[in-house]
């Protein structure tokens, strides 16, 4: 059985939200009282919104409103997953917060992990924001592609891009990168080549375990990395 926020003692809304190729997508609204802003999380790849309440925890003890949706193809949202299909999830949530909750885009934190970071940095050259938190991604499918086969001609066979690192190069707003050094399935490389090529401001939280539970096993440290950055960008 799914869980949701309720099971964790928060309250939330359900909210389907069309996209702007008609189809329906799915999030979760968590405010937070006396919230010191408002979060809007990509999730990574492996599970849908209802694996996130830990995270969802976090960004409610830290003060944060959040909301989080699922893509296409996940979760109880409907249509089939691809590239171009998550960018316009991504932007249908973002305006969802803008249109219908009457956020700030100047207040907006855009916050993915893992492929969500991808999202998150393709979403932030498209809309105003305060400050981007990448999180345990990568720079390109492209280059992980490579590490994995590199002895095939992976352009040939590659036709998804999630290219991060050109849409780093973008931006000039505050960036987080948050990366395990001892991370199972996206090199710790990866964010320190996003961090180079990255404007300033810019800072770069080295955090440990494993990919999917380093924000989990890095504790304390973890929590104050997000909430000294926050702090540091007017939060």
């Amino acid at each position: 059985m799914s869980k949701s926020p309720h099971d964790i003692g928060l309250e939330y809304e359900s909210v389907d939200i069309e996209t702007s190729d008609g189809v329906q997508i799915n999030g979760w609204y968590i405010p937070c009282d006396n919230s010191r802003g408002t979060i809007l999380f990509c999730h990574g790849n492996g599970s849908n919104i209802s694996g996130r309440l830990d995270t969802i925890n976090i960004f409610q003890n830290l003060g944060f409103t959040t909301f989080l949706f699922d893509y296409r193809g996940y979760g109880n949202s409907q249509g089939k997953p691809n590239e171009k299909g998550t960018y316009r999830d991504a932007e249908a949530a973002y305006d969802y917060l803008i249109d219908q909750k009457y956020l700030n885009p100047n207040h907006v934190i855009i916050f993915g992990r893992s492929l969500g970071g991808a999202v998150a940095a393709n979403l932030a050259t498209k809309r105003i924001h305060q400050v981007l938190i990448l999180e345990s991604t990568f720079t390109s499918i492209m280059d992980i592609a490579r590490n994995i086969y590199p002895i095939f001609p992976v352009r040939l066979i590659n036709h998804i891009r999630y290219d991060t690192i050109n849409c780093v190069r973008k931006l000039d707003t505050p960036l987080l990168l948050v990366h395990s050094t001892e991370d199972d399935r996206i090199p710790f490389s990866h964010s320190e080549k996003l961090f180079e090529v990255a404007d300033q401001p810019k800072s770069f939280l080295k955090i440990s375990g494993d990919h999917n539970e380093g924000f989990l096993t890095s504790g304390i440290s973890y929590i104050n990395g997000l909430n000294d950055f926050l702090n540091k960008n007017g939060y």
